[in-house]
């Protein structure tokens, strides 16, 4: 049972209505970090602007975002985002041997060149933050990646950590889906 009391689908109202409405109508579920984040009202319409800004993203693709924000999620071993955006990923077209896959080779997605660097990029950054990165940052930019959107990427990335221990500390139900 979850330390901290959040707001149900069926009580939410206000902001919280807005984010809960808007998931189930673009992805089907709410997932259970954002139900987590519904204790505080604030971050949660911090949250909401974040997922708009990467939704409307001008250079990073939905598809690369869900790859990142999956194979993240699955080399920390975080299941509740795990289930999230593989759920995301199958509705892009991607069948369970796909999934299975890029989980052991990143490069073999079905993403384009230039969006399989930056997810290598990203995946090899939050596994070994300490590693050099100055020749994939050159070769990012090479392939015409501005700085912003390794920023970005990377930002997307490291956005699965944060919830991954809020959800831990709370004790939150390690499933992604609610609704």
């Amino acid at each position: 049972m979850a330390l901290i009391s959040t707001v149900s689908p069926e009580k939410a109202e206000g902001i919280i209505k807005e984010g809960y409405d808007m998931f189930l109508e673009r992805v089907g579920i709410i997932p259970k970090p954002l139900e987590m984040m519904s204790a505080s009202p604030a971050l949660f319409g911090l949250q909401l602007k974040r997922i708009e800004y990467f939704s409307q993203h001008p250079t990073l693709s939905f598809a690369l975002l869900a790859h990142i924000r999956y194979l993240v999620a699955h080399n920390l071993g975080y299941g509740f985002c795990m289930d999230l955006n593989r759920h995301i990923l199958k509705k892009q077209g991607l069948e369970d041997e796909d999934i299975r896959t890029i989980e052991v080779d990143p490069s073999k997605s079905l993403l384009e060149e230039k969006e399989n660097a930056m997810l290598a990029f990203v995946v090899r950054a939050v596994k070994a933050p300490g590693v050099g990165f100055a020749e994939d940052i050159q070769g990012l930019k090479e392939m015409g990646w501005e700085e912003r959107d390794m920023v970005d990427a990377l930002a997307q990335g490291v956005s699965m950590i944060d919830h991954a221990v809020m959800m831990e500390v709370f004790q939150m139900d390690q499933h992604c889906l609610v609704g």
